[in-house]
């Protein structure tokens, strides 16, 4: 096997070579990456620190409760103003009061970072108000996430974590939806990610922070008990999406006459709350008086009068629909190869996807062991989150902690959690190879070479270490022609062996 193997091991289907990866990989390239896909529980990530959704949805509502009682007899005369949140709203405290204890700053001070950093038990989380919570819960996750990108030896099982993340992706930036974006990824998206792709859809759609996001938390049918006694109607946000997005693609061959059946089938599928009966707070709820009665025809096929099954059959339909294979296959190697991807390589994932039922560990083994795949060059740019995350297993992650690399990403173009829209982070370099992106990569790479100057590194010696013989000779050039130490590191941070994939 040659180094381009390796190279393409550990960047195409990896998130970056540590030291002495490319020598250790050259034996056997697919292998290497192959390996990753043995333990699906390798993508795990977890840890006392680290809150279900459903829990930190049951601290904002008690905080909210707490703000408000507060306000009320403090400043409001007796009056309670406000709202708990999406969906909530305000009967007295039902739960515990917690202690206070003190929040994370907002400011990227080495204190906020390191205490950021340090695991605590979530029963010993700070009190707080709604706010500072969803920040505390936001910056735990922000962490966990990159600490494990940085020293999993699992990298494509991360990397299809990502891809899944993003193609299934919500904003923390919808209210309700900042204390539990990290939580969505570990519930939803790590246990399934080499499982099958109806299991993923149903989780995923079931979702606390995908019903909040997509609007469908307070759908209702028109014809439904409460549609008709309180004149609310049908949100079609999240129907259209899983269309279009989520499931057949834009091109798959439904109608809005299928986007309006599918929002009817899903009326109901909310976020429990303390108000409603039988309800598990901050879980997904089926509220039945909301649900639209009747038989609805999707894609040509009945569906109704079943309550819940009734969408998750549908569900499960589109998960083997012809177009959902075609859908995801050329997604998959539009993102991991190139952006207009070899023609028998979409078709290999296609049968793959079909044969298998939606096996997803059987697509990526098939992604994996297509010659299609090694042999495209590497000219996909290296996305702002993958180029830091890489960095990170390359020099250290001493040389920005997890919080400063999330900071990083956002400067970038790309903060974790938070897409231009529910089409997720797009896969075109003219994204991520603007000038201004690629003047802000350079900052950073002369950052990192400052501080690898400081702490005594030399940049050949590192380079050899790190890319050995993958990498080319003109890099090599140009680092051993640098005039100074730290414009040799960011020659080589900034070099195509870097940046492209």
């Amino acid at each position: 096997m040659s180094t381009r193997d390796a190279m393409t091991a550990v960047r195409r289907f990896g998130l970056g070579p540590k030291s002495g990866d490319i020598a250790r990989v050259s034996s056997d390239p697919r292998g290497y990456a192959l390996a990753a896909l043995s333990n699906a529980g390798a993508a795990a990530i977890s840890g006392a620190h680290l809150e279900p959704s459903h829990a930190v949805f049951a601290r904002v509502y008690q905080a909210s409760v707490e703000l408000q009682l507060a306000r009320a007899f403090g400043n409001d005369g007796g009056k309670l103003s406000g709202s708990a949140g999406p969906g909530m709203t305000m009967p007295p405290p039902a739960v515990a009061v917690r202690p206070s204890a003190p929040n994370p700053a907002d400011s990227a001070t080495n204190e906020t970072i390191a205490k950021a950093s340090t695991p605590q038990p979530a029963a010993k989380a700070a009190a707080g108000t709604p706010a500072q919570i969803r920040r505390e819960v936001l910056t735990r996750e922000i962490t966990a996430r990159l600490a494990h990108a940085q020293s999993t030896d699992a990298p494509l099982l991360e990397r299809l974590v990502m891809f899944w993340s993003n193609h299934f992706c919500i904003n923390a930036n919808k209210g309700g939806i900042l204390g539990i974006a990290g939580a969505y990824e570990r519930e939803v998206i790590r246990p399934h990610v080499l499982g099958r792709f109806a299991d993923m859809l149903t989780a995923v759609e079931q979702h606390p922070a995908m019903l909040i996001y997509l609007d469908n938390r307070l759908s209702t049918g028109p014809n439904s008990q409460v549609g008709r006694n309180r004149n609310r109607g049908l949100n079609e946000n999240l129907a259209r999406e899983i269309l279009e997005l989520h499931t057949l693609g834009v091109d798959g061959g439904y109608t809005q006459a299928d986007v309006t059946s599918l929002a009817r089938v899903i009326t109901g599928w909310t976020v429990g709350n303390p108000n409603q009966a039988n309800a598990e707070h901050g879980k997904f709820f089926f509220a039945a008086p909301r649900h639209e009665p009747g038989n609805h025809l999707v894609l040509g096929k009945s569906y109704g009068n079943a309550g819940v099954r009734a969408g998750e059959r549908c569900l499960a339909d589109l998960a083997r629909h012809p177009s959902t294979a075609h859908h995801l296959a050329r997604k998959l190697a539009a993102h991991f190869v190139s952006e207009t991807p070899p023609p028998a390589l979409v078709s290999k994932l296609e049968v793959a996807f079909r044969d298998s039922d939606g096996d997803l560990s059987v697509v990526s083994r098939t992604l994996v062991t297509s010659d299609e795949a090694w042999t495209a060059p590497a000219a996909k740019i290296t996305p702002p989150y993958d180029f830091l995350v890489a960095l990170q297993r390359a020099l250290g992650p001493e040389w920005a902690p997890p919080l400063e690399v999330g900071r990083l990403a956002a400067a970038l173009g790309q903060p974790l959690w938070r897409p231009p829209s529910p089409k997720g982070w797009p896969d075109g370099d003219e994204t991520w190879a603007s000038p201004s992106t690629l003047r802000e990569r350079l900052r950073i790479a002369e950052r990192a070479a400052v501080y690898l100057t400081q702490h005594g590194r030399d940049a050949r010696a590192m380079a050899d270490a790190i890319y050995g013989a993958a990498m080319g000779q003109e890099t090599r050039q140009a680092i051993a022609r640098a005039e100074a130490r730290e414009q040799a590191f960011a020659l080589m941070i900034m070099s195509l062996e870097v940046q492209r994939r």
